[in-house]
């Protein structure tokens, strides 16, 4: 709990200070925990520390957490008050799993998902919130590979989104490329952003920014941090380091 502590103070004095160096108020920008191949145990612990909104990449790895924290909530800690997350890319058969947890689905990346989570919604008879991802380029290869719709193609599936029943757009979600300044595909990503937000005004929200690079997302406009390694550690998993 203490290593718990100390990295949820440092995370949200980083992001307090890097709000402050934009000219932004602190208070507009969320801390999203990343909590993907870490156990409920530390989800809980780091609820009872305040934090309330937690992501992970994998449909079954949040409803076994969620059911974990709705069985065994932290001590003073309403389970109800939990957020949940989905940042991993989705498949279209697992999009009414996703709205039956009440996720919010940061990784919509083409008009089929959309219309398959707008059917499931519709099902559900809910209303779920969703972010665009956009594609910010990066090495060729898998392991380069960010997952995206491209720039140029992000007004249309936003319109998409906007348009179907039982989902709300809430913005646009990136990650930056490997291997490179995130400062400028942040800057182009908050371009995006703004056309978007041009045509759907409640698209307020930029999910944008990871343990390493967070300063330059909130300078570029991110209403949204995701972060992992910073608050629970470094992951066993390569591919999971970079949150």
């Amino acid at each position: 709990m203490d290593r718990l502590e100390e990295n949820l103070r440092a995370v949200r004095a980083r992001i307090a200070d890097a709000a402050r160096a934009a000219g932004r108020d602190p208070g507009g920008v969320r801390l999203l925990a990343v909590s993907k191949t870490w156990p409920a145990e530390d989800v809980r612990a780091m609820a009872a520390l305040g934090q309330r909104e937690f992501a992970e990449n994998r449909v079954q790895e949040l409803a076994g957490k969620a059911a974990d924290l709705m069985a065994d909530p932290p001590p003073g800690v309403d389970p109800g008050e939990l957020v949940w997350h989905l940042v991993g890319q989705l498949q279209r058969n697992k999009a009414a799993a996703a709205v039956r947890l009440g996720a919010v689905v940061h990784s919509v990346d083409r008009a089929p998902l959309a219309l398959a989570l707008a059917r499931a919604a519709q099902t559900e008879q809910r209303v779920l919130d969703v972010y665009v991802q956009v594609d910010l380029g990066g090495p060729p290869g898998r392991d380069g590979a960010r997952g995206g719709v491209p720039p140029a193609e992000v007004p249309a599936l936003a319109d998409t989104v906007a348009g179907s029943e039982g989902l709300r757009l809430q913005g646009l979600m990136a990650v930056a490329p490997r291997g490179e300044d995130p400062a400028p595909a942040f800057a182009r990503l908050a371009a995006v952003a703004a056309r978007v937000r041009a045509d759907h005004p409640d698209a307020r929200e930029l999910s944008a920014g990871m343990s390493a690079d967070l300063e330059a997302a909130v300078t570029a406009g991110a209403t949204v941090v995701r972060v992992g390694t910073a608050l629970f550690g470094s992951r066993a998993l390569a591919s999971d380091r970079d949150e």
